[in-house]
């Protein structure tokens, strides 16, 4: 894994992060979110998925929330879709085929929140890797890694 970025910010930071990326974001994009419940992965993936559509120019989704029970949530855009998944609850990695989870990384944007339990299978794949950590009630420490070198 290549450390792109690593670096401590508050809310406003972790919006601007996720624009960053939201701006030189590619089809077949996969983002592995690592931390501790209540860290700030699913405010990140709201804020990664709303900067989507406003690149997009459609207007935002109204609700956006953790998937944690139906374990898929999607987003559509213009030509592709934003697949935001909550793999906490699987005991097994074979739980994703029943939704498709292989066969549409290549096709759509995947975040993808609890990727402990595919880690070890995704050695084919280009990810991006994001862990968060907690300093403080207001401030986290983020650490961005990819299996190739890139650029923000």
């Amino acid at each position: 894994m290549n450390i792109i970025s690593k670096f401590k910010c508050d809310i406003k930071g972790l919006d601007d992060f996720a624009k960053q990326l939201a701006i030189k974001n590619n089809l077949g994009d996969i983002y592995l979110l690592r931390g501790d419940l209540g860290v700030g992965k699913t405010t990140f993936s709201r804020s990664l998925i709303n900067h989507m559509h406003d690149i997009n120019k459609l207007e935002r989704p109204i609700n956006i929330k953790s998937p944690s029970f139906p374990i898929m949530i999607n987003y559509p855009l213009v030509d592709y879709e934003i697949n935001h998944y909550d793999l906490y609850r699987l005991a097994d990695a074979s739980d994703l085929i029943e939704i498709n989870f292989y066969e549409n990384l290549e096709k759509n944007i995947s975040i993808i929140e609890w990727p402990e339990i595919i880690l070890k299978d995704f050695k084919l794949y280009n990810y991006f890797l994001i862990d968060f950590n907690i300093i403080d009630q207001n401030n986290r420490f983020v650490k961005l890694q990819h299996t190739k070198k890139f650029f923000l």
